[in-house]
């Protein structure tokens, strides 16, 4: 079959695109070769203006995520402009403050903590509930999440928790949207990326090597192909999964005893 995934023609909304490297934009590009219609949410004016050229002549929608209301907004606006029903929806939006560097989890600040989960978790209920009558019967929302959840990464802090916050709360909003419809919530746990976002990360160079060494093939995850997954997730190819997370890291998390790393770790002179 030609058209394995049957995009073509549906609907989309993407959010958090930022620049060509940005997650969001990857799936949405890919979105389009597949002959879907993209429209895109990005979160200020500004960051339309600077996506003029490379978001020419499609949908653009303005929706900052932390602002309470915002999304209902949003929602109305593509009501209003006849984009509706949606076949999908990507959610790609994370923040955190690290101004301020490197703490230890335990010197969380209340207001970093309480911001980022509100643009990186809380989000994706608030925008669930905005866009649900304006979905498919059999619409997918695919959010991105990390590969795991149970390691703790210095660097990456208090966003650890926040990110178990974001893939519990897909899977209880597969739960709650069952009840009348059969829209699907799933998560991709992502390995490490190189991400404008990423960089921001303190350390984050450092551990983005050093998991690249714990992959099966030995390189680390490209964008491309998170993006392949997250096209499998939205289309009807995957009516079979609903309130996963779609683990896609390279094999970085089954490769801890790797022979390289251990001797390196034992005789580092080496």
């Amino acid at each position: 079959m030609s058209d394995f995934l049957q995009l073509s023609g549906q609907s989309f909304l993407v959010l958090g695109v930022a620049n060509r490297k940005s997650v969001a934009w990857f799936i949405a590009k890919s979105l389009e070769e597949q002959g879907a219609r993209v429209l895109y949410s990005v979160r200020s004016e500004a960051r339309k203006k600077s996506l003029a050229t490379l978001l020419a002549g499609k949908p653009v929608f303005i929706c900052d995520v932390e602002v309470e209301g915002a999304c209902a907004k949003l929602a109305a606006e593509i009501a209003a402009g006849g984009f509706a029903p949606l076949q999908g929806v990507v959610h790609s939006v994370a923040f955190a403050n690290y101004s301020e560097g490197f703490k230890p989890f335990h010197g969380t600040n209340r207001k970093d903590f309480l911001q980022a989960t509100a643009i990186s978790a809380f989000s994706l209920v608030e925008l669930a509930e905005a866009v649900k009558p304006h979905l498919a019967r059999n619409a997918s929302v695919v959010t991105i999440g990390i590969s795991s959840l149970t390691v703790t990464p210095d660097n990456y802090g208090y966003m650890g928790p926040i990110k178990a916050a974001l893939e519990s709360s897909s899977r209880f909003l597969a739960k709650s949207f069952s009840a009348d419809s059969e829209v699907r919530f799933n998560v991709i746990g992502a390995g490490p990326l190189k991400t404008s976002a990423s960089a921001g990360i303190p350390g984050y160079i450092e551990s983005y090597l050093y998991a690249e060494k714990l992959t099966f093939r030995k390189r680390n995850l490209d964008t491309q192909e998170v993006a392949n997954a997250a096209l499998f997730l939205l289309s009807e190819r995957s009516s079979g999964l609903n309130g996963s997370t779609l683990v896609i890291d390279a094999g970085l998390g089954l490769n801890f005893f790797d022979k390289d790393i251990i001797r390196l770790a034992m005789r580092p002179e080496q």
